[in-house]
């Protein structure tokens, strides 16, 4: 016989665990569960493990909005994060929640029984669950490989190949000489964590990219813990991030050559004379690809410090002894780390669809930022790339336990948004706000962008908060249905909140 859960979250880390905590304070009367393929939390932050890695988002946004960050870094290692979401399960006692090693193959809605019958390969085994709701919280990368482009002539490269995906544990960095390839938050941030291992370190891009040194600590929150309660102390300074980083990304489409201006000039402080500002200045506007930031300006310390290097311009081939760029200039490498970015992939790689039909999500919209168009009882967590992801999750989140508490008052089983064609654009749901290579790449598997709400992807925090909390469920989009279909275990308690 199949388990049957009532609410399935696939993912275990900062959206799969934020929209858990949001379901249980919000949803009593749901079980629910998170599925997990891999042996730990933490998504992202447990995945990778190259040097240095970081969050490129202030933790007072990044964090959740239940739960303050009580570190004074604004910016977070890895181990801090996962930290952090471990603290959160411990709190909210979602450990019982978990199930680990539990990959979801297989997802078609069965329209007869009102429900999502799942395959799940758990420690080998292929298990039959099914679930009223699903909810894909696994980002949009795929977590088996990252992006890597064939450079001409790799074989004949007598060193080491790397992907920041898929770090050695044992590498030996000391002495040797590295080749960074890529200009993105992962090389900016490899850069000086190498450099400070002893590497002797290039950075080599095709093309410059917008980066702002912002302090590590956060000496406001630091005074304002000190007078007022924690809480508030973190609203506080969540909303005046939130308010910054709305402000900073309208400045920088209405007004660019002025931040563009501004953003420069910030650089050639950090780097008084000592290294060319043409390895800093890009060719297009701040904002049309994401910001990258960097604590107390580390990577330009050890540029300007002859502590590492930096190279624009365009791989010619490998050769056996580093790469050689179209200038003609040989890089010696011992090793070459390929920071190129993301195999875009979502939903973890499952294969869903709605009564034995594919579900093709390029060929969709997303309904309020989270249901996808015309597919029954599933929504999926894509937060923001002009902000912090998390802010979107909160939002999103508490928006599907109001419908989940709405449809079980009036003893409603499925709920599907119907589609409209007429609004659907060209764009994917990413690609129409930035322009940077990962995101393009995801334009062949993101859901279009819309051309009128309920479905654009605003991507504005304050747009999409207000919106969601005063959406209503009776639109003439949603369709639900009652019937047959196996209910919540109880519908004593719930609460119409927001």
């Amino acid at each position: 016989m199949a388990q049957h859960i009532n609410t399935l979250i696939i993912g275990a880390g900062i959206s799969g665990i934020g929209v858990a905590v949001h379901m249980q304070k919000n949803c009593p009367q749901r079980d629910f569960m998170i599925l997990e393929r891999r042996h730990q939390i933490g998504g992202t932050w447990s995945l990778f493990k190259y040097p240095g890695i970081r969050s490129d988002s202030d933790m007072s946004t990044f964090g959740f909005n239940f739960k303050p960050w009580r570190e004074d870094k604004i910016l977070a290692q890895a181990s801090e994060i996962c930290h952090y979401l471990q603290e959160t399960i411990d709190e909210f006692k979602l450990a019982d929640k978990i199930h680990f090693h539990h990959s979801v193959q297989n997802a078609n809605w069965n329209s007869a029984k009102n429900v999502w019958e799942l395959s799940i390969e758990n420690h080998g085994n292929v298990e039959q669950w099914t679930a009223n709701f699903v909810i894909g919280c696994t980002g949009y990368y795929n977590y088996d490989q990252g992006y890597a482009p064939k450079f001409p002539n790799q074989e004949e490269f007598n060193g080491q190949l790397v992907h920041p995906q898929h770090w050695p544990e044992d590498l030996e960095i000391a002495g040797k000489k590295v080749v960074i390839v890529g200009s993105g938050a992962t090389a900016i941030t490899l850069v000086p964590a190498l450099a400070k291992q002893g590497a002797i370190v290039t950075m080599l891009q095709r093309s410059p990219t917008y980066i702002a040194a912002i302090p590590s600590i956060d000496f406001a929150y630091n005074a304002m813990r000190k007078v007022l309660p924690e809480s508030v102390a973190y609203r506080l300074t969540r909303n005046r991030n939130i308010g910054m980083q709305r402000a900073i990304y309208k400045l920088s489409k209405s007004h660019p050559e002025k931040v563009k201006k501004f953003l420069l000039a910030a650089v050639r402080l950090q780097l008084k004379g000592k290294v060319d500002m043409k390895h800093f200045t890009p060719d297009y506007n701040p904002w049309d690809q994401r910001l990258c930031v960097v604590p107390d300006g580390d990577l330009f310390k050890v540029l300007r410090e002859g502590k590492a290097f930096i190279e624009t311009d365009h791989i010619e081939k490998f050769v056996e002894n580093g790469i050689q760029l179209k200038s003609g200039k040989v890089l010696e490498a011992d090793i070459v780390v390929s920071a190129t970015g993301l195999e875009i992939q979502l939903l973890g790689g499952l294969t869903a669809s709605v009564d034995g039909k594919p579900v093709k999500t390029q060929d969709h919209l997303l309904y309020q930022s989270t249901m996808v168009s015309d597919v029954p009882n599933f929504a999926l967590m894509i937060g923001y790339t002009n902000a912090s992801w998390t802010l979107k999750v909160d939002i999103v989140a508490d928006y599907l336990c109001r419908l989940f508490n709405y449809m079980d008052k009036n003893g409603l089983v499925a709920v599907v948004p119907q589609g409209d064609e007429s609004a659907k654009s060209e764009d994917s749901l990413m690609g129409s706000n930035l322009t940077s290579g990962y995101i393009q790449r995801a334009n062949q598997i993101m859901p279009r962008q819309g051309l009128k709400a309920p479905w654009i992807g605003r991507a504005s925090y304050y747009e999409d908060r207000d919106a969601l909390k005063n959406a209503s469920f009776k639109d003439g989009i949603l369709k639900f249905s009652k019937g047959s279909g196996k209910t919540v275990k109880s519908v004593k308690k719930f609460k119409l909140f927001g």
